[in-house]
């Protein structure tokens, strides 16, 4: 019996062998990695079962499985599934396409030239003192959810100001500050934690926040180690250490 294989079923092959690949590096980075293994193993006996040996009792339990697994699935894997829809989403060549028909995300400066003196300054200073402090500065997805997590501030980005909230006896050193058009916007907020296990083991929380930060969301987190006096930059997904001032205005200013 031949069997009919043409470009639709190779194009067919290939879209899902990409899906797999995608989903299989999200839920690596993930503690869901021996799930997804063992998901597919169960999917690969369940085509075996019912579609090859056709047999119908045990492929009619498995189906009822499948069916209600789907929904199972979908709230095992609810963070790992909007990770990658957001990374879909936020992908180069699709932010191309929404600009092609017309429905780009409103994009709004944050930051400029003048108002990122004052954050530069302000690291480098807690840096030489070894002042922990976690700085996020606002892109194009709007962190509202994260600004109602803390304490509304509101106020003109100053290097003082900037020192003093994150001051070791400041009640709101321990949080994250929010930048957001042109304004230190709130302090002391709460940010995701990652667990993502390749980040390095010398990190700590607040680097951990700055990654779930920027897994989440557009935005650049800056990190001032308390321990080493160091300086990280989180962004998208990934880390750039021991940051000198030059180094940190040219990525406030280039984004």
């Amino acid at each position: 019996m031949l069997i009919d294989f043409g470009i639709k079923d190779a194009v067919d092959i290939l879209l899902v062998a990409i899906v797999l690949y995608y989903i299989y590096r999200l839920m690596k980075v993930s503690r869901t990695l021996n799930v997804f293994i063992g998901v597919m193993v169960f999917v690969l006996i369940w085509l075996v079962v019912s579609q090859i040996f056709e047999m119908r009792l045990i492929g009619s339990i498995m189906n009822q499985l499948i069916s209600v697994g789907a929904i199972g699935l979908i709230v095992l894997f609810q963070e790992e599934i909007r990770k990658f829809l957001y990374s879909v989403g936020s992908h180069q060549r699709m932010s191309r396409l929404t600009k092609w028909f017309g429905i780009a995300r409103k994009g709004q400066a944050t930051v400029t030239r003048e108002t990122i003196m004052p954050i530069v300054l302000a690291c480098m200073n807690m840096a030489r003192q070894k002042v922990g402090a976690l700085i996020v500065v606002e892109r194009e997805d709007e962190l509202n959810d994260i600004v109602a997590t803390g304490d509304f501030v509101d106020a003109r980005i100053n290097q003082r100001l900037i020192e003093n909230i994150f001051f070791k006896n400041s009640p709101l050193h321990d949080g994250a500050m929010i930048i957001s058009n042109k304004r230190i916007k709130a302090a002391g907020c709460i940010l995701p934690v990652s667990h993502d296990f390749n980040i390095p083991k010398e990190f700590g929380l607040r680097h951990r926040a700055a990654m779930g930060m920027c897994q989440e969301s557009d935005a650049i987190v800056i990190v001032v180690s308390e321990e080493t006096g160091r300086i990280t930059v989180a962004m998208n997904g990934q880390f750039r250490v021991r940051l000198s001032a030059e180094e940190l205005e040219s990525i406030l200013t280039g984004e």
